[in-house]
């Protein structure tokens, strides 16, 4: 049975997720689709892309479909993108996928053109039903990558990348990456930047926004902090992550994804 995975920042309260399943099912009847999250933030690629690439390891060997596009109707291609393990990403061409893709090793990439493909009419504002989830239930039904429409130079694929801390002598500049349902924050900082600084666990550090600042604890598990109590503390995968020990950080710091925030050794 092959496996179609799916991400998007549809969310779950209108019939987008809905529709594109049962477009899937018309095609592709024994496919089973997995639904890694439909949680993203709306037009986030950056924290789409980085929440494919942290999924991907833990999902069979299948069809990746993802959609998070913000140019959807515009000249942006569609693609479908065959990596060394067997795993084909199909989604648009606006780095979405690389991150996940390139760990993997790009094999051959091929643009979504082919009418056989697609359903027969195509929206300007919907190619996640159109042209997305067809062509992934097409492919998990057995049709060949090579059938979808022409080549594409992997090196030509858009790519994105995550921003780099800046370090300073005594502060970390972050970036915030994603925010999810609890309210945790999570940040483009890797436990070693912090380590760079000196602050280990226990240590009190400074959080600086634009207009605000909070006091956290560097910890390793909530139950480290008192409840109310900001910490900051490595997540499962490896990012440096805000989080209130039973509340909600991104409620109290009104931060999003895009955001900066700074770090400070106290």
């Amino acid at each position: 049975m092959m496996v179609i995975t799916f991400l998007t920042d549809f969310g779950l309260q209108d019939d987008f997720v809905g529709t594109c399943h049962g477009v899937i099912a018309q095609i592709a009847p024994d496919a089973r689709v997995i639904d890694i999250t439909h949680g993203i933030e709306p037009q986030a690629i950056l924290q789409g892309a980085v929440v494919l690439r942290n999924t991907v390891p833990f999902m069979p060997v299948g069809v990746h479909l993802a959609v998070v596009d913000p140019d959807v109707g515009g000249d942006r291609r569609a693609v479908a993108v065959r990596t060394a393990d067997g795993r084909t990403f199909v989604g648009p061409d606006n780095g979405l996928l690389a991150l996940a893709a390139d760990d993997l090793g790009i094999g051959s990439a091929r643009e979504l053109t082919d009418k056989r493909y697609r359903l027969r009419e195509i929206s300007h504002t919907f190619h996640a039903r159109d042209v997305f989830a067809p062509a992934a239930a097409h492919l998990a039904a057995g049709v060949a990558l090579e059938e979808l429409g022409p080549a594409v130079d992997p090196e030509t694929l858009v790519r994105i990348d995550i921003p780099d801390p800046d370090i300073g002598r005594s502060r970390v500049s972050a970036t915030v990456i994603g925010v999810d349902r609890f309210g945790n924050i999570a940040l483009n900082v890797r436990p070693v930047h912090l380590e760079a600084l000196g602050i280990a666990t226990g240590d009190r550090v400074e959080l600086r926004l634009t207009f605000d600042r909070y006091y956290a604890l560097v910890a390793e598990t909530f139950a480290d902090a008192q409840p109310g109590e900001l910490i900051l503390y490595e997540d499962s995968y490896g990012l440096v992550t805000v989080a209130i020990s039973r509340g909600n950080a991104a409620r109290l710091t009104g931060v999003g994804a895009g955001d900066e925030l700074r770090i400070v050794v106290s």
